[in-house]
């Protein structure tokens, strides 16, 4: 093992920085801090997202569940939280990098043009998911992913997908954002590079860790603590809508069902959209009381903004509906990624 993995940093149990909007990544040492006191073993993140919490909670010796309703993310916990010995050495990377026997499909190069990458990247990116779906170890073929989304990831401006603006990356003008170094590193450099910052977040903490992909509300089995990091709906009810942000990662997990999936009369070819009660600001109410009531019998843990839908005092008095203590920590003077409100905290409910 130490042989095949001679070309990636000796650093070991190390989680890798994120990018996507929402994460916990800075926080995670806080929340843990406000959590460690609490008795339990197993544990369930029901909206696992990066997976930072959960690898916080896998680092703690804790049994951990991580639970993402979107593929990209499943894959994700896949990789850094279920997996815990499968690493992808030098002759994985090569491979999926080569062009073997055969025609590849060319659905990013066709559907994608001009939107997000370059003519040839799109190419690439159509060859390279195409020799990631052909592994038949699922925790490389995660790891590939991770490294293969971080890369895209970080040759987009603003991190996202919300929008065609491949203009922006591509004009020559001066900008006071962004780093064109970055959108301009090829694919391939960027992808050997997150394949090492996968392959150190590799560890076993001796337990059967899992990751699900299934809605919040129909996950079975009983948990000693169960954290929930819903989607943001903030106080004039606009919603973080992560299948929307980042349904290009989305679709690459899809992709032989991709094509079908796209709204096509939309410029950036997003997915079409779908009903989902925690970005509606009519149904957020019913969301949070049904998997606090499905939930009862565990500590119940709850990361939110204090100016969002529900506010700080209505989340309270929710989950007081179940739970005859509820603490209420607060990170105050956090800058969210891309907010101009500087009002806003992170607040952190703690139900026992």
């Amino acid at each position: 093992m130490a042989d095949q993995l001679s070309l990636f940093p000796k650093v070991r149990n190390k989680f890798p920085k994120t990018r996507y909007q929402g994460s916990k990544y800075k926080l995670t040492n806080w929340i843990w801090d406000k959590i460690s006191y609490l008795s339990f073993d197993t544990s369930l993140d029901a909206f696992g997202g990066t997976g930072t919490i959960s690898y916080r909670l896998k680092q703690e010796n804790k049994q951990v569940t991580y639970n993402d309703a979107l593929k990209f993310n499943y894959w994700i916990g896949q990789a850094l939280i279920e997996n815990s010995e499968s690493y992808l050495d030098e002759s994985d990377v090569e491979w999926i990098l080569e062009t073997h026997d055969g025609s590849y499909p060319t659905l990013i190069a066709d559907t994608f043009p001009d939107i997000y990458f370059l003519d040839e990247e799109n190419v690439w990116l159509d060859k390279v998911i195409t020799n990631i779906h052909r592994l038949r170890n699922k925790y490389k073929r995660a790891l590939a992913f991770f490294a293969l989304a971080q890369s895209c990831i970080i040759k987009r401006p603003y991190n996202l997908f919300h929008r065609k603006n491949l203009y922006i990356r591509t004009a020559d003008v001066k900008r006071n954002f962004g780093n064109k170094t970055s959108w301009d590193r090829p694919f391939e450099s960027w992808f050997t590079h997150f394949v090492k910052e996968a392959n150190q977040a590799v560890f076993s903490n001796g337990k059967t860790n899992c990751a699900i992909h299934q809605d919040v509300q129909s996950i079975e089995g009983n948990y000693d603590l169960v954290y929930f990091d819903p989607p943001y709906i903030s106080g004039k009810g606009v919603a973080v809508d992560f299948r929307d942000f980042y349904h290009f990662l989305e679709g690459l997990t899809n992709y032989d069902q991709w094509l079908e999936m796209i709204d096509m009369s939309s410029k950036h070819r997003r997915l079409m959209p779908q009903p989902n009660d925690w970005t509606d600001k009519k149904h957020i109410y019913r969301a949070f009381e049904r998997v606090f009531e499905r939930f009862a019998d565990s500590i119940l843990v709850v990361s939110y903004r204090s100016d969002g839908i529900p506010s700080e005092s209505e989340l309270i008095r929710l989950l007081a509906r179940f739970k005859p203590n509820v603490r209420i920590e607060r990170f105050r003077n956090y800058q969210y990624a891309l907010s101009k409100n500087k009002t806003s905290n992170e607040i952190l409910l703690i139900g026992q």
